[in-house]
């Protein structure tokens, strides 16, 4: 293991110094930069497609979707100013790169737990849910998210550099919020799944059932993939907190698991609508 003074700037550009513009360990990160940009950019940019040019009714029920889809194409910029930036010392970019953070670690979790608390409402709280179901709800919850967000944003970008340590707190405690509310939804979904209501025939049964597996099963997966995304970032903050040095090939460990779990949200929609086999065949 090569342990390191603390240096990096960003989970994404751990190896950035903070002195200089550019070094060898900047370019080694740029196939994995390039990899991500290249997939990400595309898939997201589908699933957004496809919910705007669905019917309206489908935009209101794919609406934390088309918010998470925004949001990941937007981080996507991050990768490719991030290419940039290996190449070319500009301080802006470093800013902008910075305040592209903020949208991975707060706006794709909290879009996440939208989802999951949509579900987790229809399956115990269907008639809470039938009352909040219109649109005009779904974008007031999507503004609020948006204001979080570009709050997040605003906080790395004087915290990165020089309060790395206040970020790594900062960035582990909003893990643990995010992944306290998966984890309630998904329990209570599944409880609900083992519970049937009283007087239910067994079509109805067998039909409701199926809408609370639908519900266990997203929620279930949605966790699963924030604690890949999340956790391996987690331990490495902890471990450069309590030692003030980072293990690099954690760091390169955690930021893969980082990125490739970032596409589990719209290839699960892209599988829900039927066009992942189309998406295959291009």
């Amino acid at each position: 293991m090569n342990n390191s003074t603390v240096n990096f700037t960003s989970p994404e550009t751990f190896t950035y110094s903070t002195t200089q513009p550019s070094g060898n360990m900047d370019k080694m990160n740029i196939p994995l930069y390039s990899i991500f940009l290249l997939f990400g950019l595309p898939i997201n940019s589908y699933v957004l497609r496809l919910i705007i040019t669905g019917k309206g009714s489908k935009v209101a029920q794919e609406f934390f979707n088309l918010n998470l889809a925004i949001c990941e194409i937007s981080y996507c910029v991050n990768y490719l100013l991030s290419i940039l930036a290996s190449f070319i010392w500009f301080s802006h970019l470093k800013t902008l790169t910075s305040f592209l953070v903020g949208l991975a670690i707060t706006g794709r979790p909290l879009f996440q737990c939208l989802m999951c608390v949509e579900r987790y409402l229809a399956v115990v709280h269907p008639v809470t849910f039938l009352k909040y179901k219109p649109l005009r709800y779904r974008v007031i919850c999507c503004t609020a998210a948006w204001i979080i967000t570009l709050v997040s944003c605003t906080c790395c970008i004087f915290t990165i550099i020089p309060y790395y340590i206040v970020y790594l707190w900062f960035f582990s405690l909003q893990f643990l919020l995010f992944l306290s509310i998966q984890l309630f939804c998904l329990v209570a979904v599944l409880r609900a799944l083992k519970q049937s209501g009283p007087g239910e025939r067994g079509r109805e049964r067998g039909e409701e059932n199926h809408m609370k597996r639908r519900a266990f099963h997203l929620i279930l997966i949605t966790t699963a993939s924030m604690i890949i995304i999340y956790a391996p970032f987690s331990i490495s903050a902890f471990v450069v907190i309590v030692s003030q040095h980072y293990i690099k090939e954690l760091f390169y460990f955690s930021f893969i698991c980082f990125s490739l779990a970032s596409f589990v949200q719209p290839v699960l929609y892209l599988q829900r609508v039927g066009k992942l086999s189309c998406l295959c065949s291009l």
